[in-house]
């Protein structure tokens, strides 16, 4: 058993509330920016001034609309301004907000507004709020739905007016620092999603520790921005937000990851970007599909190559003259280009959510955009571990931040405590008792180790583990995440439980297909094209180089190519893109078996 701590930084007073700080610099810095809010296509910026009377205004219609110190109030949108006001006015009344992702279905809808008993909910647009309506009868909790579209919002507003400003202030000031500020419902990839008790202490003492640890570099930049673009519901998303009023770095709202983001990018010029490790995945493979499209495929290889081999040699601490040359010429041939179009001011990157991979880790650090890989949970306030700019070790997910204490168990299982550890799920006391073991630890339900610095790797799922017939235990996730890195390839399930060998499901990513298409010289959808030698080849790619990672016992012997992608509609993906395992093993078990029978 290993067990790695850092002292704690900043300690939270008892009295400290999430809103605390917008109040105060619109009172010590009524005109700085705080944000800045897109209309009609341009960024226009939001003072601290302006930001904090759209919150009071808000929380002063909440508290005309009866709502209580401790009731809750669900928030379904996409990311935008609106989330994150509304967010600050519902604490500013003391309230408690439960956020559900936008593409959440009726009955995911019903859950979390009746689990949490809402006593109200924000909705985005006229669809959300049908969703609503279409199980109202079953929600006896909730009173109020209101829309921030089509003029909903300044309606909501507009009946809070003659609330006065001292009744709000009370309001605000009521509170302290360990009641419940939000309820997260976790994504459930198995059963109903549980609702994790984050605490406004939990909250701060997560963002203040990581913003003045391991994240401080990224958070003091001279005007330092960033455009968030990951759902707001998740986690992840949430307390970079909190940590942007925290720290005084610009925040701005993008409501998609759609191809249309890396025009606002160019426009925007954020200092650092917050993104799972696909988005630079795919930001990867359009540069080198644009390349290969200009007949410089030859090129945008040799300058991958050097960049990998660059970020490799400064982690040896010795670059020889050679690649600086070589890295010097790409980096006005190519780098500069891919930086460019992520606004040319970035130079850092946050991500987490699943593995990088190592390629990618050096090739954008070797771009020169130092990607900083971070490991937590839902439950966790969102990070545990975070890499360091400055003592980046790709590959693995960093120490704990100061405050926090890991530990290893016995069966490898990651265990973890410290005050950004929530305070249980709600409703739920054996689901509590089941998650917290010895001494208060956290059982993460990941599998994991330290190395002699307190660096955390992730290897895999403990519920995951594959045993095969000949008792072979495997990790998943390791294998399944480098296949997921090849161009190619959208989703990669791995299977082999009481098998023979291991196998693999496979999906085709639709942007990528249509770029192969064009090299191939081929028509049709990939129902059509399963079976084409090409497009097999092209994944066997994929697969050979993620065999390398494993032991042969472990590695992919077999795999089938699935005619559609795995996505949320189609129940196989949860809101926070994780693979639901049991939903893709039940749909495709002929596919599975024909794996293991045919010849």
């Amino acid at each position: 058993m290993r067990e790695y701590s850092r002292p704690v930084k900043v300690e939270i007073s008892s009295q400290a509330r999430m809103p605390d700080t917008v109040f105060a610099r619109a009172t010590n810095e009524p005109a700085s920016v705080a944000l800045r809010v897109q209309e009609a296509g341009q960024w226009r910026d939001v003072t601290c001034q302006e930001f904090r009377d759209d919150v009071a205004a808000i929380a002063k219609a909440l508290i005309a609309a009866g709502i209580e110190h401790g009731d809750r109030v669900g928030l379904m949108s996409r990311t935008r301004y609106e989330w994150t006001s509304i967010d600050y006015a519902v604490w500013s009344v003391g309230a408690v907000t439960v956020p559900i992702y936008e593409t959440s279905s009726a009955e995911q809808v019903e859950w979390i507004l009746g689990d949490s008993g809402a006593k109200a909910v924000f909705v985005e647009t006229e669809d959300h709020a049908e969703r609503v309506k279409s199980v109202q009868t079953n929600l006896a909790e909730l009173a109020h739905t209101w829309k921030i579209d089509d003029g909903g919002l300044a309606d909501l507003i507009a009946s809070g007016s003659e609330v006065e400003d001292d009744v709000l202030e009370q309001r605000r000031t009521a509170g302290d620092v360990d009641e419940l500020a939000t309820l997260i419902y976790t994504s459930g990839t198995t059963g109903r999603p549980k609702g994790c008790e984050l605490t406004h202490r939990n909250l701060l003492f997560t963002i203040m520790n990581v913003i003045e640890g391991p994240l401080e570099e990224v958070f003091t930049l001279e005007g330092r921005s960033t455009l968030l673009f990951l759902p707001l519901a998740h986690s992840f998303a949430r307390i970079i937000q909190i940590g942007c009023i925290e720290s005084k770095t610009i925040l701005g709202h993008f409501p998609t990851t759609g191809p249309e983001l890396i025009d606002q990018l160019g426009v925007f010029k954020p200092t650092f970007l917050l993104a799972v490790p696909r988005v630079f995945e795919k930001v990867f493979n359009k540069a080198e599909q644009k390349a290969t499209a200009e007949g410089k495929g030859k090129v945008f290889g040799a300058a991958a190559a050097t960049a990998i081999d660059y970020s490799k040699a400064l982690d040896s601490g010795r670059v020889p003259m050679g690649l600086k040359i070589k890295h010097a010429l790409f980096g006005k041939l190519v780098y500069g280009k891919i930086l460019a179009r992520l606004g040319g001011q970035a130079q850092y990157a946050v991500s987490g959510g699943s593995a990088l991979g190592d390629r990618l880790g050096h090739f954008f650090r070797g771009v020169g955009l130092t990607i900083i890989e971070g490991y937590g949970l839902t439950e966790t306030s969102a990070p545990t571990a975070v890499n360091t700019p400055s003592k980046n070790k790709i590959g693995t997910v960093g120490p704990p931040f100061p405050g926090v204490t890991i530990k290893i168990d016995d069966d490898g299982e990651v265990l973890c405590k410290g005050d950004h550890v929530m305070r249980g799920y709600w409703n739920n006391e054996k689901a509590t008792a089941d998650a917290f073991g010895k001494e208060g630890f956290y059982r993460t339900g990941d599998l994991g180790a330290l190395d002699d610095d307190g660096y955390l790797s992730i290897t895999g799922r403990k519920k995951e583990i594959i045993v095969t017939a000949g008792g072979k235990n495997v990790a998943p996730a390791v294998i399944e995440d480098r296949i997921r890195g090849h161009a190619i390839v959208s989703q990669c399930l791995v299977i082999g439980d009481n098998r023979n060998f291991v196998s693999a499901l496979v999906t085709i990513d639709p942007e990528a297909f249509e770029f192969w298409k064009q090299q191939n010289d081929r028509t049709g959808e990939v129902a059509d094209l399963i079976d084409d030698p090409a497009l097999v080849a092209a994944v066997q790619e994929a697969v050979d180089d993620a065999n390398q990672a494993v032991s042969r016992a472990e590695s992919v012997r077999r795999f089938k190519i699935l005619p559609e992608d795995f996505s949320e509609e189609g129940g196989q993906m949860t809101a926070s893109l994780k693979v639901k395992r049991h939903v893709v093993t039940k749909q495709y078990e002929n596919e599975i078996e024909e794996l293991y029978t045919s010849s």
